[in-house]
């Protein structure tokens, strides 16, 4: 299927690695010019080349940014002042008993999960409204709706995102501008497998064994059962992103394996 991205002009923040880097590799095999940021020049330029080789798409681009800096943020928008799709995909997470997160963590996971997605929508919305087309699309999560006792602060930053996302797809009525949210479920990223790996060595048994204890007591109510692979995330993304997607607008999409108890 022909998604027509080709030469659509793309930005994903946080995309170096796990999720971002997913979409951003999918986005350029489709043909889209792809902008990759991280936070330090290395990564980027290594994601770069990597997708440069995986697809054979050249048109792949860099922007070096740390989203807990103001300054930072504002030298992608000087860099990028136009572009057509823009995936906000960067966040933080930081399992912790809630009496013990500090009024600091509060702001900071405020700062990187929901204002980054703010200050880059501000600044590319009104130019997909005066063109008559754009896509704007958060990267939420599951625990949006089913908030995470072990990490309240990062279930409300989602779930954050989504009543943003919701309102600004409200300031697109009548034009071919999208903004949509979408909610993966437990997916296998670095900082996952790491989180897995230490649990399962504290406790003495494999990998595999921990993924199954996972599935049962922490996310039991997973109908896939296992972790979601980033591509998997990816390919809902790269169809929100494109001509194609035009009549959904305004939605929580999810990609969450089951994982909320709910239909609706």
């Amino acid at each position: 299927m022909d998604l027509k991205l080709k030469d659509k002009t793309a930005l994903v923040s946080g995309s170096t690695s796990g999720i971002g880097y997913a979409i951003a590799k999918s986005l350029a095999a489709e043909g889209a010019k792809v902008i990759i940021n991280g936070r330090t020049e290395e990564r980027v330029n290594d994601a770069i080349e990597k997708i440069k080789f995986e697809t054979g798409n050249q048109n792949i681009n860099g922007a070096v940014a740390d989203f807990g800096i103001l300054e930072s943020v504002n030298t992608i928008i000087q860099k990028y002042p136009v572009v057509d799709i823009l995936v906000n995909n960067i966040g933080i997470a930081a399992p912790k008993d809630f009496k013990d997160i500090t009024d600091e963590e509060w702001l900071n996971i405020y700062e990187i999960n929901v204002l980054s997605g703010v200050r880059l929508s501000r600044a590319y919305f009104d130019n997909m409204l005066k063109t008559d087309w754009g896509r704007i699309i958060f990267i939420s999560s599951e625990s949006a709706v089913q908030i995470p006792a072990e990490m309240i602060q990062y279930g409300v930053s989602k779930t954050a995102q989504i009543a943003l996302s919701r309102g600004l797809a409200e300031l697109t009525v009548g034009t071919g501008v999208t903004v949509n949210t979408v909610l993966p479920g437990p997916t296998s990223t670095e900082a996952i497998t790491q989180f897995i790996n230490g649990i399962a060595k504290q406790k003495g048994i494999s990998d595999e064994a921990m993924e199954k204890e996972f599935f049962k007591d922490i996310r039991g109510t997973s109908i896939l059962k296992r972790f979601i692979t980033p591509e998997e995330i990816a390919n809902m993304v790269t169809f929100l992103a494109s001509p194609l997607s035009s009549a959904t607008n305004g939605a929580a999409v999810r990609a969450d394996g089951g994982v909320i108890k709910s239909a609706f």
